[in-house]
């Protein structure tokens, strides 16, 4: 039986997310802070490829990852907003990794004092809200997970055609006409088509969808415009995951029809923005519908 890969600990990715943050000039998304903490520490794409447990759509790397922003956040060394953007404070930018180290340990430490007081006092139970747990706690699907998290994995139990609709939702919100979804009718890779119209002027769009888990790479992007060739100009490609930065230069290489990318994050905000399954009650607290998904 082949060895699984090592992934290093949430504990040993706070700091590569810190230097992460400062390489991104301060502030970045997700998918952003994973692919420049990945190419940091040399992940290779088998430790990438690592479930958190078998059949999950969240890699065992993101998952840890997770525990890493919420460990920074509960020390006041990084934020985040509504929109999903995570930013480093003042405190965060001063910090050196031995007061980082010492900080978490302290606010560990802090935590469970007070989760026994409240234990013996029968006054409540434990509760994985915040960085309460060691690496042996992975099996909880609670506890770090943003709105966006929860989104992006009821999306991956979606089944292909269903979210190939969602998108098809998604682009008529946004203002795209005669949207039309392709499907497996000789398609060629490309999932469906609409027009956008700009002022006076309207030309068509093509769209493919890729609920994948692991990123985008810069393949999928080349593969996609190959597709577009004799059809038209402009594509935009739809993606659960994250484009590696490979992908982001393919997209916009010089001499070649640019593809627009819409990453897992920016689906999630899209999705937020035209109130596609995410309701808020009070902001900036979002809500998943999970029974808006079964729909498509």
């Amino acid at each position: 039986m082949a060895t699984e890969p090592t992934i290093p600990s949430h504990f040993d990715l706070m700091w590569p997310t810190l230097e992460a943050l400062r390489q991104l000039g301060g502030s970045g998304r997700i998918d952003e802070i994973s692919s420049t903490v990945a190419a940091m520490e040399g992940f290779t794409e088998e430790q990438l490829a690592v479930r958190r447990r078998p059949g999950d759509s969240m890699s065992r790397v993101d998952y840890r990852l997770a525990w890493a922003r919420n460990a920074l956040k509960n020390i006041g060394a990084i934020e985040n907003s509504a929109r999903g953007v995570w930013a480093l404070t003042d405190h965060g930018r001063n910090l050196d990794q031995e007061r980082m180290r010492e900080e978490v340990r302290a606010w560990r430490a802090e935590y469970y004092r007070q989760y026994q007081a409240r234990k013996s006092s029968r006054q409540a139970e434990l509760t994985h809200d915040s960085l309460g747990g060691s690496e042996d706690d992975e099996d909880e699907s609670v506890g770090p997970l943003s709105w966006q998290e929860q989104l992006l994995h009821r999306l991956m139990q979606m089944p292909p055609d269903a979210f190939e609709r969602l998108a098809q939702r998604l682009l008529r919100e946004a203002g795209f006409r005669n949207v039309v979804v392709l499907g497996k009718s000789g398609d060629g890779g490309i999932d469906g088509v609409g027009v956008y119209r700009v002022s006076l002027v309207s030309f068509p769009v093509y769209f493919q969808c890729k609920r994948y888990t692991n990123q985008v790479g810069a393949s999928a992007v080349r593969d996609f415009r190959g597709a577009m060739a004799g059809r038209g100009e402009k594509g935009l490609l739809i993606t659960t995951a994250s484009f590696s930065p490979a992908a982001r230069a393919e997209a916009t290489r010089d001499g070649a029809p640019p593809v627009d990318l819409i990453s897992g994050e920016e689906l999630c905000q899209l999705l937020a923005e035209y109130r596609m399954g995410v309701t808020t009650r009070l902001e900036p607290v979002y809500e998943i519908d999970e029974s808006y998904f079964d729909q498509f």
